[in-house]
């Protein structure tokens, strides 16, 4: 069968190829250290686990509203307000899986032709999402020396008359760049005055060892035209969960859950709930599991700093390292060699925009002892090339 067009000029995900090749190598006995997927390592902590037994046990397992249970509406509208400022309320709150969420809110609001100012390098799978609409995603270039922050002047520069949305993600994936407060204004600033939206991917929100998290939506004149996406994967190391929510004015809410009801129809029930206990019950597990990625990061920074081919920047949040290599290699040879070779698993740099050429991404959700080998591999590797 013929695909779509549309679906032909989508390429196939960079993080996800990684992670299908190193689980076949796996199966085939390979001992491969693998880098590459964005996924804590640790288990979702048992109060939550056990609020879901207790859903499920109770009967909990029917259709929900498309938008969503009440309770966790009001606990994602609550916890936003106090904790990031956002002037939202219940009904401004969607629930529906994080990536989910994109996709549906680019379907909503972009037709071909229109313009998606981008971050470069930046998350894969926004630029997949704008041009399956056929929308055309135009990449604002950040530097390795800038710590990849955004400067507003290149937003500015880059915005034409087809402008339709800026993608801002802080912390980032694949940089783990926290965007200051000064930077997120400058941008607000722009939108307000060309008449642009913000789509604000905030599921990092809480991975955060430096600076501030600050939400555009916060900002004065931006509520109207934002919607912020987050969720509890990376939070509450809930990946397999499929959770999270799209906060924005009611009348966009309506207009995205349109989507959701013709498609998911609404998030799985008996996680709801739990849903609930992550954001409203305790925290300590959480905050143990960011104390933890601090550590991580710290290690493989000090241990990149004795490999000569490679710097890095120090991250201020995510759990990602995104070093520069000096090896005149194309990052896709580079990882494949360093699969092949190192039995090390990494993301080339090129599969998160142009300006990732020259990087490759590491993800330090894994233990210690596996940051050791795998960076000692790479040394090693890296040395001989």
């Amino acid at each position: 069968m013929i695909t779509s067009k549309r679906l032909q000029e989508i390429p196939p995900s960079g993080t996800v190829a990684i992670s299908n090749l190193v689980s076949k190598m796996k199966a085939e006995g390979a001992d491969i250290v693998s880098f590459s997927m964005g996924e804590p390592d640790f288990s979702t902590p048992s109060n939550i686990a056990d609020a879901c037994v207790e859903s499920l046990r109770s009967g909990f397992t029917h259709y929900t509203p498309s938008t969503g249970i009440p309770e966790l509406r009001k606990a994602v509208a609550d916890y936003s307000r106090s904790k990031n400022g956002i002037p939202c309320d219940a009904s401004n709150v969607l629930i529906t899986p994080t990536k989910q969420a994109l996709f549906m809110i680019a379907l909503a609001y972009l037709d071909p032709g229109d313009e998606v100012l981008l971050p470069d390098p930046s998350w894969v799978s926004y630029e997949a999402h704008i041009r399956m609409t056929g929308a055309v995603p135009k990449y604002v270039t950040t530097s390795f020396d800038d710590g990849f922050v955004i400067d507003p002047e290149k937003v500015e520069a880059a915005a034409t008359s087809k402008t339709k949305m800026v993608v801002i993600n802080s912390p980032s994936n694949p940089t783990g760049c926290v965007q200051p407060e000064s930077t997120i204004k400058g941008i607000a600033d722009i939108c307000v005055d060309r008449d642009i939206y913000a789509l604000s991917d905030e599921i990092y929100e809480n991975v955060i060892y430096g600076g501030r998290h600050v939400s555009i939506a916060s900002m004065p004149g931006m509520f109207d035209r934002t919607i912020t996406v987050s969720g509890l994967s990376k939070t509450y190391a809930m990946t397999g969960w499929r959770l999270g929510w799209a906060i924005a004015p009611a009348q966009d809410i309506v207009a995205i859950n349109k989507l959701q009801s013709h498609s998911i129809t609404c998030c799985t029930s008996f996680t709801q709930p739990a849903a609930v206990e992550a954001i409203t019950g305790p925290q300590e597990e959480k905050d143990r599991m960011v104390e933890t990625f601090r550590k991580r990061r710290d290690l493989a920074l000090d241990l990149i700093s004795e490999i000569p081919q490679l710097e890095c920047n120090v991250p201020e949040g995510a759990f990602y390292l995104f070093p520069r290599c000096s090896i005149d290699m194309p990052s896709n040879e580079l990882a494949e060699r360093l699969l092949k070779e190192a039995k090390v698993a990494v993301t080339p740099g090129r599969a998160f925009g142009p300006a990732g050429e020259g990087f490759f991404r590491i993800s330090y959700a894994t233990g210690e002892d596996q940051i050791r080998e795998g960076l000692s591999r790479i040394k090693k590797a890296l040395a001989s090339m």
